[in-house]
């Protein structure tokens, strides 16, 4: 016995515990289970249920377009709910970045292609919202490595609009609230169209100033 610690010897004082890779690899897989990724999930299993509700009868029983509209809403709130709560609790996981947008776009898409198939709302719009969504995801890879476009308030206006659009189609609704359907929809069309617009732009600037201080920096 040499009389020093074995902090002091260069040592920690204590044997690794037997399986410690094993049991880090246990945590690491279990905060895949957090409660944003499985309000996430939720969303994901939430769109075939959807379509079978909304589809059901032939897609015209006011009594199923209700428990259509009901999962539907349900998606919403929960797009709401896990990105707060995965910013706020830190518990922001890989699948929840690859998750999250496929989820959203998953339970919009289906349900525009539900209303279109059925004859409630014009292919074009479904093509427009659809078209936006897809350009905007490939354009963030496309100035990926200059950096990240943040959501405006444009941006939230658009999808909070497009919600309730698609969620008073969904319901069989007649008289003044088919007609004001019409023009919220019209409005997160318009919004739809202008933000994808003021992305783009943002876009082809970000990509110049990257590629302006990448010269500067060569």
């Amino acid at each position: 016995m040499t009389g020093v610690p074995a902090s002091a010897a260069g040592g920690t004082g204590r044997q690794p515990a037997p399986g410690g890779k094993l049991g880090a690899a246990a945590v690491n897989q279990a905060s895949l289970w957090n409660i944003a990724n499985i309000l996430t999930m939720v969303r994901l299993v939430l769109v075939p249920v959807f379509v079978a509700l909304m589809l059901a009868e032939g897609g015209y029983d006011p009594a199923w377009r209700a428990f259509a509209w009901a999962a539907f809403a349900i998606a919403m709130i929960t797009d709401v709910f896990d990105g707060h709560l995965a910013r706020t609790y830190n518990l922001v996981t890989d699948f929840g970045k690859i998750a999250d947008p496929i989820a959203d776009k998953a339970i919009m898409g289906a349900a525009l292609i539900c209303l279109s198939w059925l004859g409630d709302l014009p292919w074009w719009v479904t093509g427009v919202i659809l078209g936006r969504e897809l350009g905007i995801t490939l354009l963030r890879f496309w100035v990926i490595r200059y950096g990240v476009i943040p959501a405006s308030r444009g941006g939230k206006l658009k999808t909070l609009s497009q919600g309730i659009a698609v969620g008073m189609y969904v319901l069989a609704l007649t008289g003044p609230l088919a007609t004001l359907r019409f023009w919220v929809m019209a409005l997160a069309v318009v919004l739809t169209v202008a933000t994808g617009l003021d992305y783009i732009r943002q876009a082809i600037v970000l990509r110049r100033q990257g590629q302006a201080a990448e010269e500067h920096a060569a």
